[in-house]
């Protein structure tokens, strides 16, 4: 009788775990209009943590690497506060007179106003600062993308050798949001904190763009999560054109991700 009660048990917690491991995927290509809309071509990958469930456009790319170009920017200072280059979010480097087509980056930043505004010279410094060595043992230590340093310290993520997938893209968001990468809390705090781009009685989203080059193509992100009152979303959008004219382009990788995080309702309340 004891021998079968604890046969019984066994094969309830088995279908209980394998009931909670069971992890579902959902393609949608009708999101396709909404790349259509911007002539862009791309991906977009939505995790929902709650349902432990995926949603695909074009699945394809989601093994696919591409440059991070600025999305390196949530790594690149979280490996500035942890090797003490930067002490917080309101660390002046000063700007350097040389006057860029982005007249936001012409004038003194901290961090929290030059990951606002994607200031590349000052995450050039940054990456200076700490030095090849340094941002080498930290990118294999957060096994972030394919961990390449090569074409230079200030260039690596923007024209050199460094790739990441969407999937490891989503994969690095979710080590963020749940405490797990190798950094400080007070480091990952920090980040968290000048990632925030919308706060609502809702939901809050933390995000980061990206826009870079990669074989003849204008490539562009916007990473992020969402998290409502009791679940977190992670989403990854990858655009690319070949068309550089396209003036729709910058908005686009913002666009596209709401219009579908609103279909989905996630965003639209």
């Amino acid at each position: 009788m004891m021998k079968q009660t604890i046969i019984i048990l066994t094969l309830a917690v088995f279908e209980l775990t394998s009931c909670a491991q069971k992890q579902t995927t959902e393609i949608r290509e009708d999101f396709k209009k909404y790349y259509d809309k911007f002539n862009v071509e791309g991906s977009f990958v939505l995790y929902d943590q709650k349902q432990d469930k995926y949603i695909f456009y074009n699945k394809e790319q989601f093994k696919q690497t591409f440059s991070p170009a600025s999305t390196f920017k949530i790594c690149n200072s979280l490996i500035g506060l942890e090797t003490g280059v930067i002490k917080d979010e309101n660390f002046v480097i000063p700007w350097d007179s040389v006057v860029r087509q982005n007249t936001n980056w012409n004038t003194h930043h901290d961090l929290k106003s030059a990951f606002k505004n994607s200031t590349v010279w000052y995450y050039q410094e940054l990456a200076r600062r700490v030095g090849g060595q340094q941002m080498k043992y930290w990118l294999d230590k957060t096994n972030y993308g394919n961990a390449d340093t090569s074409g230079g310290i200030d260039k690596f993520w923007l024209t050199g050798g460094l790739r990441i997938s969407p999937e490891q893209q989503i994969d690095f968001l979710k080590q963020l949001h749940n405490n797990q990468l190798h950094f400080s809390q007070h480091s990952v705090d920090i980040v968290k904190n000048i990632m925030i781009t919308k706060d609502t009685l809702d939901y809050v989203v933390r995000a980061k763009t990206g826009w870079g080059g990669q074989d003849n193509k204008d490539i562009g992100w916007y990473i992020g999560y969402v998290e409502t009152k009791d679940n977190v979303y992670y989403f990854a959008n990858c655009i690319q054109s070949s068309d550089f004219n396209n003036k729709d382009f910058a908005n686009s990788r913002l666009d596209i991700t709401y219009l579908i995080l609103d279909e989905l309702k996630i965003t639209k309340k």
